[in-house]
């Protein structure tokens, strides 16, 4: 059974609207085939014994009739005295077993009813390809005569059943495909909402509409996407709160600081108070990339967005080169292009103390740019790790060597708006490669990001 199983589950369809669709139509066609199996069976018994009962009142004229004829005028009427069971001759036949086949023995107890007690008769079956028998009597001037039947199970099927019952089975299976994309529909609909539900988690609100059940389930749905939207939109604006809040008691302790004497103490806390001003920063760009104003999709030269902001690297003395393989007007956002090329960028510099950006044209028409530097590069293990927020590959709270550990989170957040992808690689050669995968966006979509 297990290997049974295992068989069906190999050969079944992927998909529910196939399985839904075979099961609908297997059963549908087993049905109809019994119903015209059980039809067929129950019309031919009808038939046979309408047959027997004609029989027995034929057979008896037939037999009354050929004894008053005389004997010369016999033969001339046999051929007007046939039918389409049964022929008769005036001859004695051959012998042979005795019947046992079901149809025989019912048409032998009508001709049994028909010629007794007028006439003596034996019966004998034929043998052959299909079911045959003889009755043979004598007439009452001691002619034999045989009467040869071919028992019929029924009358002959019409020529047009096979194309009814074709177009039967046609009408069943468009009614199963009708019924089955109905009862799928609202499941589409379902994972066409939640694929829909984009990176900034806004609710997509799915149809509340069609059977008591679909209506039902829609509701839920859209509730759940609301408390999700609901719970995230709480839990961003703490985080801008908390990070906002905080830069004015940070102001307020430079201002001491800068009263005070010049001393080393002076100066590690006011490196502190950096640390801690740049730490919410990041926490507010992180919750704007998360939840913050809408930016519409336009056309815009990427290759030469990335030119100038290498120039702008450049002319404040960091070592950023840039390289075009070719380029051409893409729609995008490009406030969120620039913040993400500009963290990747930061973070090359930090690392490497160098950073080359690449441009390339898709095959699909997107853009894949490359931020390429020489520094030691990040373990295989960590290389999704360094995208959670808060997440460093040193232990240390130290700015200068740890970082926030927000950069790279608000980087991918911010490739996700984009229609795209941020992955990490390290270089066969040495240092690491950030690639950001862009795919074009309507120019009437917009979505939020930070400004």
């Amino acid at each position: 059974m297990k290997r049974i199983a295992t068989v069906l589950r190999t050969l079944a369809p992927a998909s529910l609207f196939a399985r839904l669709s075979l099961i609908l139509l297997a059963g549908l066609a087993a049905a109809q085939f019994l119903s015209a199996t059980l039809a067929i069976e129950e019309r031919n018994d009808v038939n046979m014994g309408a047959m027997i009962d004609y029989v027995e009142v034929d057979l008896r004229t037939a037999v009354a009739l050929l004894d008053r004829l005389p004997h010369e005028e016999r033969a001339a009427w046999l051929p007007r005295l046939e039918r389409g069971g049964y022929r008769f001759a005036l001859a004695a036949g051959q012998a042979g077993p005795a019947l046992s086949a079901p149809h025989s023995m019912r048409l032998l107890a009508s001709v049994a009813r028909a010629l007794t007690p007028g006439h003596a008769f034996s019966a004998h079956a034929v043998d052959g390809p299909v079911e045959r028998f003889q009755v043979h009597l004598r007439l009452a001037d001691g002619q034999p005569l045989t009467v040869d039947f071919r028992p019929r199970r029924g009358l002959p099927l019409s020529e047009r059943l096979p194309y009814m019952l074709a177009g039967q089975l046609a009408l069943l299976a468009l009614a199963c495909w009708l019924a089955v994309r109905l009862a799928i529909r609202p499941l589409r609909t379902l994972a066409d909402a939640a694929d829909a539900l984009g990176p900034d988690l806004r609710p997509v609100r799915m149809p509340e509409q069609g059977p008591s059940e679909v209506v039902a389930a829609a509701r839920a749905f859209n509730a759940m996407q609301q408390r999700i939207a609901a719970y995230v939109d709480e839990r961003l604006r703490i985080l801008a709160a908390i990070s906002h809040d905080l830069q004015t008691p940070i102001t307020r302790m430079r201002l001491r600081l800068d009263l005070m004497d010049e001393s080393p103490q002076q100066q590690r806390l006011t490196d502190d108070l950096r640390h801690l001003e740049d730490l919410a920063r990041q926490g507010i760009g992180y919750a704007r990339a998360m939840h913050g104003q809408l930016e519409p999709a336009r056309a815009i030269d990427p290759g030469g967005l990335l030119d100038a902001m290498a120039l702008d690297y450049r002319d404040s003395g960091a070592d950023v080169a840039f390289d075009s393989q070719g380029g051409a007007p893409l729609v995008t956002r490009p406030g969120a292009l620039r913040r993400v090329v500009t963290n990747l960028v930061d973070n090359a510099l930090k690392y490497a103390g160098q950073a080359h950006i690449e441009m390339a044209r898709a095959a699909d028409g997107g853009v894949t740019i490359r931020v390429l530097d020489k520094g030691p590069g990040i373990p295989e293990a960590a290389l999704e790790q360094v995208f959670e927020p808060f997440y460093r590959l040193e232990g240390s709270r130290n700015r200068d060597t740890g970082g926030t550990g927000l950069g790279l989170a608000i980087a991918r957040q911010l490739a996700l708006t984009l229609g795209g992808g941020l992955t990490l690689h390290n270089r066969p050669e040495g240092g690491l490669e950030a690639r950001l995968l862009l795919r074009p966006l309507a120019p009437a979509a917009q979505l939020k990001v930070n400004a």
